[in-house]
């Protein structure tokens, strides 16, 4: 097996093999590659528990490490996922907050696991890059939302 030159860690307590799997479940070009168990004891756990996954999401190539309670997940650290239209939008987002995740603000969520998700429609993005008066409305219509409204942000766009 090849490992890729560049590949994200992410700290689980202990559940990176249920993340990695719910995740490629979800997103398109997701899979689990391999689950590596530890050949001993560890602070976090006993010889035999899955110590590592390497999985992919969205193509990114992920490595979970189940390293215990000692580090938490935070916004410092998000997966973009840019989408089409709405039911994709809808789909990404429902999964995750549907999924034990919690909402919060401008396209922004969380998976039960900690991990934050930027849940962004290419519209939006599209908007933010036209500068000037178009990307204020866009932006002043984002900052009113939890998970992103493509038709709301396609209005503001055309003021």
């Amino acid at each position: 097996m090849t490992v890729a030159k560049n590949t994200i860690c992410i700290w689980y307590d202990k559940d990176a093999e249920a993340a990695a799997r719910f995740y490629a479940e979800v997103f398109p070009d997701s899979a689990v590659k391999a689950v590596r168990r530890a050949p001993s004891d560890y602070p976090s756990g006993k010889a035999g528990d899955v110590l590592t996954v390497e999985f992919t999401v969205a193509g990114i190539p992920c490595i979970g490490l189940n390293g215990g309670t000692a580090f938490k997940q935070s916004e410092a650290f998000s997966f973009q996922i840019a989408t089409d239209d709405q039911e994709e939008t809808d789909r990404y987002w429902n999964a995750i907050v549907g999924n034990g995740g919690q909402e919060s603000q401008c396209g922004w969520c969380k998976d039960r696991w900690g991990v934050n998700w930027q849940i962004t429609p290419r519209v939006l993005s599209e908007a933010m890059a036209a500068g000037g008066a178009e990307a204020k409305r866009a932006f002043e219509a984002m900052m009113q939302m939890k998970k992103i409204d493509v038709a709301a942000i396609e209005a503001a766009r055309r003021g």
